[in-house]
């Protein structure tokens, strides 16, 4: 088992025996959207890395997107590490609304090149598929295609409602059967190339953008509705959330106190999240 399939597995089954830890985590991530519509995103990573090392036994965690990686060499956001087997490995955090999620920013610029000079090497440059889409698998810039670690944080606002997914890129990779570029006739103003499995269903796609755009122009991208069978849900589908104005008047607050006021609340803060703790070990003593 790979080290990051051994870390999900231990962070569903947190999910599934300890529900309410992670949906208060939600709710309050989520909540600040009122913020800023991309807050949520920055403070989401912060939260998570917290999480796995409150909760997660046998991982701890440390939130590296605003300092190692922000340059951007790498893409992940928190740092992983296997206490038991040693294990290091990188997430990279996800917080998008229900519908089109970006899996890559692909900051380099290479995946939709390399996708171009594939079909230029088919007879009839329509599509990529066949000893072609083979042969893209094994190029320097597809090889890594199943090695991202990607946590999705989705949630529906309308309905209150969210959902941690897992995408497959193993059966993404081995149900692709055909890659197609697609523009303008389907009202989008750049060409993609679109990934269908052999049933000619939605997969994934790579959006168009060079290095100098913005990142949200281009990259490697799927949509949790369309591609719902490619993806594994943490919580077990679809949970409610709801919003903490508390948290919102809290930060008010405490943007406009000294230190000494936050070393005050913080100490009540603390001994909530052990107080939590002990629920997660008395939960695995009943069930030995």
């Amino acid at each position: 088992m790979k080290p990051y399939d051994a870390f999900i597995q231990q962070l569903e089954q947190l999910a599934r025996e300890q529900p309410h830890l992670l949906s208060v985590t939600l709710s309050n991530i989520f909540t600040m959207r009122q913020i800023g519509t991309k807050t949520h995103g920055d403070l989401a990573e912060v939260a998570m890395t917290m999480f796995i090392n409150q909760f997660l036994s046998g991982f701890s965690a440390e939130h590296v997107g605003k300092d190692l990686f922000r340059a951007k060499a790498q893409e992940e956001d928190i740092r992983v590490v296997n206490n038991t087997t040693g294990d290091t490995f990188f997430v990279s955090l996800k917080a998008y609304g229900a519908g089109p999620l970006q899996l890559s920013t692909d900051r380099d610029y290479q995946m939709f090149p390399a996708l171009k000079d594939a079909l230029g090497k088919q007879k009839q440059e329509q599509s990529i598929q066949g000893k072609t889409l083979e042969s893209l698998w094994k190029t320097s810039t597809f090889e890594k295609f199943t090695a991202r670690n990607i946590l999705s944080l989705i949630y529906d606002e309308r309905k209150q409602k969210c959902n941690v997914l897992v995408f497959d890129f193993e059966r993404a990779k081995e149900e692709v059967k055909v890659i197609k570029l697609e523009g303008q006739e389907k009202r989008r103003k750049h060409s993609v190339f679109v990934f269908y499995d052999i049933n000619n269903n939605y997969v994934c796609e790579v959006r168009y953008g060079d290095a100098k755009s913005n990142a949200l122009q281009r990259g490697l991208w799927t949509h949790t509705i369309k591609a719902e069978r490619y993806f594994r849900s943490i919580t077990q589908g679809w949970i409610e959330y709801s919003k903490n104005e508390h948290l919102i008047e809290l930060f008010s607050h405490a943007l406009i106190t000294n230190s000494e006021v936050h070393t005050s609340a913080l100490i009540s803060l603390k001994d909530n999240v052990s107080k939590l703790k002990e629920t997660v070990k008395l939960k695995k003593l009943v069930d030995k």
